[in-house]
């Protein structure tokens, strides 16, 4: 498969109603929060997770899309299999680097083809667990920033009660154990990413077919990811904007600045995306410019 020729900058719009997207582990796993604005974040690495997650579920079982970072997979384990493909014994790493000059391009060939997050948003292949599995790193076409809140956001505390014991002894004691979770009531997230063709043809080799999975899995990312906190999750846009040549006709900021998210009516809180107006100033594109408006 060929690598995208285009580059590309999007936008992403997505919603949460009565829940914690990302939570803080240094905050009590409360909703990330800009505490200078009240804005709230969801960190870049939250959402690649989630574009890895719906990969593996859909594409798990097929070649050339298996994921390398995953929940608990060691990453020697999986280096080691570009080592047994290319039939190199780990511990005598140096004199097959001699033998074969090209050994750590071809390697890294391999990892990038057999695993779509390492084609697509790169990755640090060395670890100092064992020094000899090396397999190189990879800076990938595909960047996520992180994602604000249109608005500030409210964290909402709410308690609960747990009645399930798990020891004997509990049974006797009276009263309810409290608990807490956090909740926002309701906020709309904008994130910005970028896809650097060159990236793609230089290194990892990041294809028109990859392309199209990855707008697959950013507009469905939070549909296999339900959960109690994200029960009602969802993308509600996706705006790309598709250059007409590899290394771009305009800076990204210009193309960001085309798009305005404004709530409504500002005398009262947002509660449903419909609070919301989306505009796009297609007249202020730059030549050699196109938007495509996704969902």
């Amino acid at each position: 498969m060929d690598a995208i020729k285009n580059r590309y900058e999007f936008v992403i719009l997505f919603d949460v109603e009565n829940g914690n997207p990302n939570g803080d582990p240094d905050a009590g796993n409360m909703p990330r929060i800009d505490p200078e604005t009240g804005y709230g974040i969801v960190t870049d690495v939250c959402l690649k997770r989630k574009i890895r997650n719906y990969v593996q579920t859909v594409k798990g079982n097929e070649s050339g899309y298996g994921i390398y970072i995953q929940d608990t997979v060691p990453l020697n384990t999986i280096d080691k299999t570009a080592f047994e493909y290319l039939k190199v014994d780990e511990n005598n790493i140096k004199d097959a680097k001699k033998k074969d000059p090209e050994l750590d391009t071809k390697i890294r060939d391999f990892m990038c083809k057999n695993f779509y997050d390492i084609r697509t948003f790169g990755a640090v292949m060395t670890t100092f667990v064992k020094a000899a599995l090396n397999c190189g790193q990879v800076r990938g076409p595909v960047q996520i920033g992180f994602a604000r809140s249109i608005d500030p956001i409210v964290q909402q505390e709410v308690a609960i009660t747990r009645v399930a014991i798990t020891k004997e002894e509990d049974a006797e004691k009276k009263g309810t154990e409290m608990g807490r979770k956090y909740i926002i009531p309701y906020a709309l997230y904008r994130a910005e990413g970028f896809i650097s063709a060159n990236l793609a043809q230089k290194v990892t080799g990041f294809s028109e077919e990859d392309l199209n999975l990855l707008w697959e899995a950013i507009k469905n990312m939070f549909e296999h990811d339900h959960s109690a906190s994200r029960g009602k999750m969802a993308v509600r846009e996706l705006i790309v904007f598709k250059h007409d040549s590899i290394f771009g006709n305009a800076p990204a900021y210009k193309l960001f600045e085309t798009v305005t998210v404004e709530r409504k009516d500002k005398t009262k809180p947002a509660r449903k995306y419909s609070d919301y107006s989306v505009k796009v100033n297609t007249d202020a594109l730059p030549a050699g410019v196109t938007c495509q408006r996704m969902l």
